[in-house]
């Protein structure tokens, strides 16, 4: 395919999804994720912990966080969530001293592995909080993040 072929096709289908759009057939609502407005809005783990999943977790051997113990950049700190559990539908990190503190939800579809990987936004050093619900209960576990001030330490 020669690049104005490319082109052409890229245009018709921008033009196509446009006409649906004005003809108001594809709405931005049907299209974006679902999320929990009252959860990402909580100001408490425990309160977006009961927004989002109905109550608090327990902790759990089940459940385990890859995560720095200093993170000099509080921007970009990597974080991985596995988990031995079966039936999982979803896994939520929550990091206890952010200003909201749930940054992410992963729901899962029958027979996910029980793997998250993403990086959060940290203000300061705090517990990040994973919480799998695996068939209707819920299990946890936490890490420090000590972040520093500039790669400075604090």
């Amino acid at each position: 395919m020669t690049i104005d072929n490319k082109r052409r096709l890229l245009l018709r289908g921008t033009l196509g999804a446009g006409a649906l759009a004005g003809a108001g057939l594809l709405v931005p609502s049907s299209v974006l994720a679902a999320w929990s407005k009252e959860a990402f809005a909580a100001k408490t783990t425990d309160a977006a912990m009961n927004a989002l999943l109905g109550g608090k977790a327990s902790a759990s051997n089940a459940v385990s966080i890859k995560a720095p113990d200093i993170a000099e950049n509080g921007a970009v700190v990597p974080i991985t969530v596995t988990t031995t559990a079966s039936n999982i539908e979803s896994i939520s990190i929550f990091i206890a001293n952010n200003p909201s503190p749930l940054a992410a939800n992963f729901v899962l579809g029958a027979g996910a592995t029980g793997y998250a990987a993403t990086r959060v936004k940290m203000g300061k050093t705090s517990d990040v909080i994973a919480v799998v619900n695996a068939g209707g209960t819920l299990q946890s576990a936490s890490k420090e993040v000590k972040v520093t001030i500039g790669g400075c330490g604090g």
